[in-house]
């Protein structure tokens, strides 16, 4: 398969979708490890935030690690657009229709919904961007009083985040966002190592409920996160 191929053939588009999701997922349990510690809040009242702010610190002060942000942005965009183009050509494909509506039998629902919410997870994306990248990386907006541990300087990302999700209608969005997280998640995972060549039927088996675990587990400690901030749980 030459270059080109990778992104203008049907199995090239699958095949980047699939590497690039698998890197995404690799993405998502660092960063709800790093989110997950906002809930040492739970066991020390008086953490107020601390273990959160020095991981946000590290994640944003480690050449390395910007240097790879770029990488995960781009992966970000390389997925959103296969994603689009393969829906767009599923659908041209489906255009005459089915004799026989198979629903459910065929496939799931959310496999046959990925780019609807794929759509939802893009904007929820953009508003979470809004929300803390920007402020982090750009403007430095919710940020301008800093803490500081150990005579370092840091951005105060617990407090943004407490502010942030003091809205109700953001915490909607965010439980939106989880919820559609959790179905692209579930299909994505198990599609990603198909994709790669996992077919056998033992294997495949284990990537499903593991997959499943997986979808269940980071949709819903992303969700406790606006919640438990919502409902003053921690801070």
């Amino acid at each position: 398969m030459t270059f080109k191929q990778m992104f203008t053939s049907t199995i090239g588009k699958k095949l980047v979708m699939g590497l690039t999701g698998l890197f995404l997922i690799s993405f998502l349990i660092i960063h709800v490890g790093i989110n997950a510690t906002i809930f040492a809040d739970l066991f020390n009242p008086d953490e107020n935030g601390q273990m959160f702010n020095k991981a946000a610190h590290f994640m944003g002060s480690t050449v390395l690690i910007r240097i790879l942000e770029v990488g995960l942005m781009a992966g970000i965009l390389l997925h959103i657009i296969q994603g689009y183009l393969i829906t767009l050509q599923n659908q041209k494909a489906r255009s005459t229709g089915y004799a026989v509506d198979m629903g459910n039998k065929g496939s799931k629902w959310y496999s046959r919904s990925m780019g609807l919410l794929g759509t939802f997870l893009l904007l929820f994306f953009v508003i979470h961007f809004i929300h803390f990248w920007v402020p982090a990386r750009f403007t430095q907006q919710g940020l301008d009083i800093p803490v500081n541990y150990n005579g370092v300087d840091m951005h105060d990302m617990f407090g943004l985040m407490k502010v942030t999700f003091s809205e109700l209608w953001v915490v909607i969005v965010y439980l939106i966002g989880c919820l559609s997280l959790y179905w692209h998640l579930l299909h994505g995972f198990q599609s990603a190592f198909r994709t790669i060549g996992v077919s056998n039927n033992r294997y495949l088996l284990l990537l499903n409920t593991i997959g499943f675990g997986f979808s269940l587990l980071v949709s819903v400690l992303f969700a406790l996160m606006p919640v438990a901030m919502y409902l003053k749980w921690i801070g």
